[in-house]
Formats: C-alpha cells, structure tokens, sequence
C-alpha cells in the first residue's frame, strides 16, 4: 500500500468536516483539516448559522425587555441600532471559534490553512494568500466545503446598498426599509428579523405561499404574524431588474412593479463551494448549483473521495451535516453505509420560530391515509401565560386507528426544542409510538411540554 501522510483528509472545518475528523480521530487515524479561513468553524461559525442565530438571539431579547410592562419607557419610540446587536454576534462567533480550536488540538487534527484543489485523487495542493503553501496525500478525502449564497452576474453586490446572506452581517447602517428578494427559509428568518427592530420589510416570494414545504396551518400562521409585523409579502414575483444609487435602491420586478428602499438582501438560494477544488482532474462533476452526487454512504463517483454537508444539497442543515460527516468517515473507515441521513426535524428561526417533523396534513390526505389532528395553543398552557409566550401552538397528527404518531408540528418561540419530545417518541416501534404516551406519562410542570398532554386529549377527544 502507498505510504501516504494522512488516513483521512478533511476539506472544510463547518459542522460535516469537523464530525468526520473527529470520528476518524476516533478510529485512531492520521486525520487533517483544510479550510480557506484562519480560524475553525467553516462558513456555520462565521457566517452562516451561528452568526445569523445570535443576531436573532439579541433581537429576542430587545422585543422581551420592550415587551415587558416593567420596563416601559422602551415603548416611548426609542430604536436599538442594528449595530448595537452585532457585538453579541462577534461575541458568539469567538467562543464558538475558542471552543472549536479546543476539539482540534485535544484530538490531535493538524489544521491548515488555505484553498484546497486536488492534483490527483490522493494529492491535494493548498494555497494561502495566493501561494502554493503545501501538497499532501491521503488515502481518503472527504468535500466538505459548505456553501455561499448564490449571485446573479447582473446585480453589484460590491454596491454599499446591496447585500446577500453573508454580508449583511456587516452592515454599517440602519434601513428604514429593506426590501428582501427570496421568501425561502432565510429571506423569512431575516424579514421577521429586520421587522421585528421596526425596519419596514418588502419580502419578495417567487411562489404562491410562504415555504410551502411546511404544514398549510403552519405556513398560514407564520404569514399572519410578519404581516402583523408590518412585513409586506409580495407573492408570485419574478426579478426583472436593480437600479441603485449612493442613498438606496429601486428594484423592477416583471410584473411591472417598482419598489424602492434603503437598502436590498438577495436571498434566492445557493451555491456549493466546489468551483476552486479542481475537480475536473479527479473526474468528478458537479451541477449547476456546485452541488455533488453521492450515494447512501456520500460516495462520489471516485472511489477514495467523498462528500457531505451543503455539498451534497438537501437538507443543508448544520444538524444534519453533523451526522453526514459521521456517516462519511465511517464509509471510509469501515466500509459501512447503513447511516444515510434522510430524516432530520425541520428548524427555521423566525420570530417566532417554526420546527416540524414527520408528515404534513396535505402527504398524508393525498396518501389517503386516516389521520387526526391534536392541538394546544400556547396561551393555554401555564408556562406560556407565565413567560408571556402567548403566541404559538403544537399540532400532533396520528392515525385514527392505531393512534401511532405521524406529524409533529410547532410554531411558537422555543419551538426547536419542543419538537424532539414529538420526534423521540415518534421514531419508537410499534406500541410504544403513540399519541398516549404524552397521556400516560409524567412531565414537569409548568413547562411547554405540557402542550403535547393538551394537544393529545384534544386528538383523541375528537374520535369519540
């Protein structure tokens, strides 16, 4: 066997390089990290899902103490600045950075630097600051790269007034009005967001209805509370053009509308970072989107290569790129492909946020399949009349005869937490996934659990 200098070699220390390395690390392999920025944490650290968490973070907060009757002269019209709310961003993001540099060094992962491209399928080139800094070989490589928001050539994003997902955390100013151009999972995070700090909000939605993937009870309640936040929601509209100048800008959309404002963030997908990896030398191919093909256990079509993470497309979410990255590394290592990742709860943050998993009442009346809906609002539940969460509610959907639970759906704040209560006893077999448990079963109280009790006697009361 060739004598190579790493077992495994990882391109892109985000949530999936780091799992496989450390996994590997775990095998008791020569593992090492390549990533373009000096510090660990790829694109989710820096600026991706941490950074724009936080953000929502400090902006939760601002709304809880203006909304709290005990300090009430926030509500005489004074206005937190946006880049007041970024300091906490920059605070996470180094602790976040600390913490992940602690896991390479504990673990013995060599990091380097630089702008990974392959030479052949065992030798990587890597280049820092425009020059060849080292080659390496490895008997295996995985593609870990993340991606970058997409961006059209006819739109200047070097404009002081243009921004997309990634630079509007650097944004000097403070919008009156913003317009947002893709109504996907984070044009929304970002619109109840900006709306949230008083900013007046134009959401552009390409479809009929917002993130239309969710539960229609869902997608209807998270567009009634951005419209009660002022959010104006521009739905089945299509880009036509973006003039710009020094104080905003004005976009034309191909109905014929102009709308005008201070600022614009482009949020109309993405795009794998795979374009500088010199794949064309290994004869791996990727799409349109940068995206690559893999199988069950994130095989390319090269044998030693493989790839996980926003690389490989859906669901590009940092939780489960976490599990790809294990499920990479352990094909590798071991030869085993039983890990594909192809069930993950769904976790947007909009305030106030939405979390799902399972079925959704439109699969399952298309698959004929029989179900009922328990609900519990959370103005009910004594938690939430506590915390002042009154706005949200949990959705079971079960089969009205074996009562097995098939959905779990939730908007409300603390959704994402709530929704791996359902998830866990969902994903039991047989008896013990059913809709009693949350009956049969003791749980804290007063707590937000307590809505999977109320909304279990309210399905059930409805089949009898």
């Amino acid at each position: 066997m060739p004598d190579y200098e790493y077992d495994l070699v990882v391109i892109g220390s985000g949530p999936a390089g780091e799992s496989a390395a450390v996994n590997a690390i775990k095998h008791d392999k020569r593992v090492a990290i390549i990533d373009d920025k000096e510090s660990p944490g790829g694109n989710c650290t820096h600026v991706g899902t941490i950074p724009s968490k936080a953000l929502r973070s400090a902006v939760n907060s601002y709304l809880r103490y203006q909304e709290n009757p005990i300090t009430p002269e926030l509500k005489l019209g004074q206005r937190v600045q946006y880049q007041d709310l970024l300091k906490n961003v920059s605070d996470v993001i180094k602790k976040q950075v600390s913490m992940r540099s602690r896991f390479y060094t504990r673990n013995q992962v060599r990091y380097y630097y630089g702008e990974a491209s392959f030479i052949s399928k065992n030798e990587l080139r890597i280049r820092a600051d425009g020059k060849t800094s080292n080659q390496i070989t490895a008997k295996d490589i995985i593609i870990a790269t993340g991606s970058r928001p997409y961006r059209p050539t006819d739109i200047d994003f070097t404009h002081q007034r243009v921004f997309d997902s990634d630079t509007i955390l650097h944004m000097p100013f403070t919008p009156r009005r913003l317009i947002i151009y893709g109504a996907g999972v984070i044009g929304c995070e970002y619109a109840s967001i900006f709306s949230s700090l008083g900013i007046k909000v134009d959401l552009i939605n390409t479809r009929s209805r917002l993130l239309e993937f969710l539960d229609d009870e869902i997608s209807d309640s998270i567009f009634y509370h951005m419209m009660n936040r002022g959010v104006t929601i521009r739905h089945q509209e299509t880009f036509q053009s973006l003039e710009t100048r020094e104080d905003g800008v004005c976009l034309n959309l191909e109905s014929g509308k102009s709308i005008r404002a201070d600022a614009i963030l482009w949020c109309n997908g993405r795009t794998g970072n795979t374009d500088t990896l010199n794949l064309d030398s290994v004869g791996i191919k990727a799409n349109h989107r940068g995206q690559l093909e893999v199988d069950k256990g994130y095989q390319t079509n090269v044998e030693n290569i493989y790839a996980v993470g926003d690389v490989v497309g859906w669901p590009s979410l940092a939780s489960a790129a976490y599990n790809q990255g294990v499920a990479a590394a352990d094909t590798a290592i071991l030869g085993d492909k039983t890990h594909y990742v192809d069930d993950v709860p769904t976790g947007i943050y909009t305030i106030p946020e939405i979390s799902s998993v399972g079925k959704t009442e439109r699969e399952l009346t298309a698959a004929k399949v029989p179900y009922e809906v328990g609900r519990a609002f959370f103005k009910d539940t004594a938690r939430g009349q506590i915390s002042g969460q009154s706005q949200g509610m949990l959705k079971i959907l079960f089969h009205a005869h074996d009562h097995s639970i098939l959905g779990v759906h939730c908007f409300g704040r603390e959704a994402t937490e709530i929704i791996h209560i359902g998830q866990a006893i969902m994903k039991q077999k047989g008896k013990a996934n059913s809709i009693h448990y949350f009956i049969n079963n003791t749980f804290n109280y007063p707590t937000m659990a307590e809505a999977y009790r109320i909304a279990a006697f309210n399905g059930l009361n409805r089949l009898k």
